[in-house]
């Protein structure tokens, strides 16, 4: 066997390995880790080296369950109106306020075109704010949508839109519209059920909601 095939197949699962520690998602660390692992696992068999094949076999194996563990738990969604005049609000606008730029226009409302002001909380963790305006009698236009680094599984989207849409509908509202900057979010969008449309060269997703 050629053994620079060899080589680079090493120089992959290093590769792999490496950047699933630069993962914010526990998810995707876990995930990313074991494919890493794995590659290592069949590069150390492939040259004879067992302790490099057992320990990253055993290092799968652990992904695996944790993996499995983090899949089955059940996670405790809560929603709390948010007071945009609280030293927490506007904290977690700072702290987060580079990676909330990459996905949304400004960190700063004014609270008085806000109709829904909330924090998606995750197991009492504030995983997530959702701030929106109204747009017309039954829609609302999406300012702000933002979960932390931590928690983008779409769990909390799934919450806010499927799970919990009655939220929404009892205050009179079936429709959302948003507003993408980047592709990640426009594959959050469309995973959510929003669909793309192009109106005057300008492109906004919608999705509308119903009991």
């Amino acid at each position: 066997m050629d053994i620079n095939w060899l080589e680079w197949l090493g120089y992959l699962a290093s590769f792999v390995v490496l950047i699933s520690l630069l993962m914010s998602s526990v998810i995707k660390l876990r995930w990313i880790n074991f494919i890493g692992c794995i590659i290592f696992s069949i590069y150390g068999f492939l040259i004879g080296a067992l302790p490099v094949a057992i320990m990253n076999l055993g290092i799968s194996f652990i992904n695996i369950y944790y993996l499995a563990k983090i899949y089955r738990s059940k996670d405790y969604f809560k929603i709390l109106p948010i007071d945009m005049n609280s030293e927490y609000f506007n904290y977690f606008l700072d702290f987060y306020k580079e990676d909330i730029l990459n996905y949304f226009s400004s960190t700063r409302f004014n609270s008085d075109d806000n109709i829904i002001n909330i924090y998606v909380l995750r197991n009492l963790v504030p995983a997530s704010i959702f701030i929106a305006s109204e747009y017309d009698k039954n829609t609302l236009k999406v300012e702000m949508d933002y979960a932390i680094p931590e928690y983008r599984d779409f769990k909390i989207g799934n919450y806010l839109f499927e799970e919990n849409k009655d939220y929404f509908l009892n205050k009179g509202y079936n429709r959302f519209i948003s507003i993408s900057q980047n592709n990640k979010h426009d594959n959050y969008l469309e995973k959510m059920g929003f669909t793309k449309i192009s109106e005057d060269g300008i492109d906004y997703f919608v999705k509308e909601i119903n009991r």
